[in-house]
């Protein structure tokens, strides 16, 4: 069986897993800005991972509008976050990013990866703070939000390399 990882990390959390999976796997790895949907033909399965913002998946256009020219691949894709991994945190993700079709064919995982505000780039540090005042202006807040405020200042990593065991088996299930 023939694998390939793609990412798209903008601060390396997903890039982390992506090397994690493609070591444990034996499997191609190329960075999303490097790949071509030909150049897929020749796998069996394609492993995709995006970090999270506003909960879509970066990047994860490339995979939904190719579809139809992976048909007959095993498709898994994982994004990455800040946000402790739970059902109803993964259920939003699956939900937001993908319709009821498209979840037949796309195995989706959550793996919670951290954040680090100085890696960010100019626009995406706009809209962090944007974020960061809009929470700070609420009265009442969620533990996320508590939690989020409090990783502005300070980076955090929560990834753990044996958060790919799911996908792992995954990939090794018939």
């Amino acid at each position: 069986m023939k694998i390939v990882v793609i990412y798209k990390s903008k601060t390396g959390f997903t890039k982390k897993y992506a090397a994690w999976l493609a070591e444990e796997l034996s499997a191609d790895i190329f960075e999303f800005e490097k790949v071509t949907v030909g150049m897929l033909t020749g796998y069996d399965t394609v492993i995709y991972g995006g970090g999270l913002y506003a909960v879509s998946i970066n990047g994860i256009k490339f995979i939904l509008k190719n579809l139809d020219k992976l048909k007959g691949k095993k498709i898994i894709v994982f994004a990455t976050g800040a946000s402790p991994e739970r059902k109803e945190t993964t259920d939003e993700i699956r939900n937001k990013n993908f319709t009821l079709e498209q979840q037949k064919h796309i195995h989706f995982f959550y793996m919670r990866g951290g954040f680090d505000y100085s890696k960010l780039k100019t626009f995406d540090k706009i809209l962090m703070t944007l974020l960061k005042w809009k929470i700070k202006g609420k009265k009442e807040l969620t533990e996320d939000e508590k939690g989020m405020l409090a990783i502005y200042d300070k980076p955090v990593d929560f990834t753990r390399k044996d958060n790919i065991n799911k996908v792992v088996d995954c990939v090794r299930k018939q």
